[in-house]
């Protein structure tokens, strides 16, 4: 009987995990350059402050987060996540990494997003835009092109 229950109870918890996958997500930029040149793919870079810039955040919860998001991220780009959290410390090395991707690529404001060619160089940058997931991925779309 608990066998009976088990497997219908495992294979629920198998789909839910599947289903609530997030998007990798690297932090190491040298990282993201060898896997956009090895898959031939673009970077999306996300320059934030996660735990206190506001658009950010809406950035986060209205897209990143979003199941659609991951699916078309897996198949179109590179993620790559540049934080300037103010509470959460970062080790110094990341922190210095992060300073000098946010000089190299003229970061003024946050959040800001930089598609990146798999050479390192910039293609397109933008940031939080309203109307959700859907009109995100569509304007994304455009940039790719």
């Amino acid at each position: 009987m608990k066998a009976a229950f088990l497997l219908p109870t495992f294979i629920l918890a198998l789909a839910c995990a599947n289903f609530l996958h997030a998007a990798d997500w690297l932090t190491n930029y040298d990282q993201a350059i060898a896997q956009a040149q090895a898959m031939h793919r673009p970077i999306l870079a996300d320059f934030t402050g996660s735990d206190w810039c506001v658009w950010c955040m809406k950035l986060e919860h209205e897209v990143f987060s979003q199941p659609q998001f991951d699916a078309w991220a897996s198949a179109n780009v590179v993620l790559l996540k540049i934080d300037f959290p103010r509470q959460t410390p970062l080790d110094e090395a990341a922190q210095q990494m992060n300073d000098a991707l946010a000089q190299k690529y003229n970061i003024q404001g946050f959040p800001t997003v930089v598609i990146l060619k798999p050479d390192g160089s910039e293609k397109a940058r933008t940031g939080y835009r309203q109307g959700g997931v859907a009109a995100y991925l569509k304007y994304l779309d455009g940039l790719l092109k």
